[in-house]
């Protein structure tokens, strides 16, 4: 389904992203891990293509989306929706149209110009945000909001879009642990009821063990790990952030396992 072919990424002397190949055979969770610089955040938008490879392939059902030009690239960033760590929404703006910002790439100049949507749109964002249990705030604006609510709404304009691959940028590395719970359970939801491939880049240990069936480690733009949760020891984190890490940023105190270890998701087990 999705192919990294050596993929790579420089930036004048620095090698963000170094020869990454990897194989993701069926829609499933994905957590990827590492130090602050490690590669992660440059990885994901080379997916989404809001930043070119510098060399390398990434198929997906055999197509070469890094080749993709004009309208293709953009049908390309609608199936492959991205979820930022600050939210990325219009704050004077309404949930709803926020919401419907997910179907911008389909729209005409005209009707985006003027924000005319057909009522179809507005009875799916409405069926969205309910799914998400935030319709109460539909009319609200956005800044009006908590952080929790507003990556909420965040990931319904995601949903909007239908992807079939869901790229999360560190989703809750601005929010409290209760809300982080709330979001991480969404899209683990989203994931097992839609079976939609979901790729998050996350900062704590006990979060990708919790929620992924897949977790990558990136070291110095490299993949140093790539295997279950269940095989991601003490030593395997060293390998990852560092021999002479704290862990500050691989686990906390307050972590959403801690929060609650009985409603753990049931983890597959990775398959090419």
């Amino acid at each position: 389904m999705l192919e990294f072919e050596g993929l790579t990424k420089q930036f004048g002397g620095n090698v963000a992203v170094d020869n990454v190949s990897l194989s993701v055979g069926k829609p499933m969770m994905i957590g990827i891990i590492g130090a602050s610089g490690a590669g992660k955040s440059t990885l994901l938008r080379m997916m989404n293509r809001l930043t070119d490879a510098t060399s390398g392939a990434l198929r997906f059902e055999g197509q070469n989306v890094l080749a993709l030009k004009g309208r293709e690239k953009r049908n390309w960033q609608s199936h492959c929706a991205m979820i930022f760590q600050q939210f990325n929404l219009v704050p004077r703006m309404d949930v709803v149209s926020n919401v419907l910002h997910g179907t911008l790439n389909r729209r005409s100049t005209l009707s985006t110009m003027f924000n005319l949507y057909p009522k179809s749109d507005i009875y799916r964002a409405i069926d969205i945000l309910e799914r998400l249990s935030i319709e109460a705030h539909a009319a609200k604006r956005a800044s009006a909001l908590s952080g929790g609510q507003q990556q909420r709404v965040a990931i319904a304009r995601a949903l909007m879009q239908d992807p079939k691959i869901i790229l999360a940028d560190e989703p809750i590395a601005s929010l409290d642990p209760m809300n982080a719970k709330v979001v991480m359970d969404t899209l683990r939801h989203i994931h097992e009821e839609d079976g939609r491939t979901v790729i998050a880049n996350l900062h704590t240990l006990d979060t990708a063990r919790t929620y992924c069936d897949r977790v990558i480690g990136m070291r110095m733009g490299r993949v140093v790990f790539d295997g279950t949760p269940e095989q991601l020891t003490t030593g395997v984190a060293r390998d990852i952030y560092g021999a002479d890490a704290s862990f500050s940023e691989a686990a906390t105190s307050t972590s959403i396992e801690t929060l609650d270890r009985s409603n753990r998701p049931q983890q597959a087990a990775v398959t090419a």
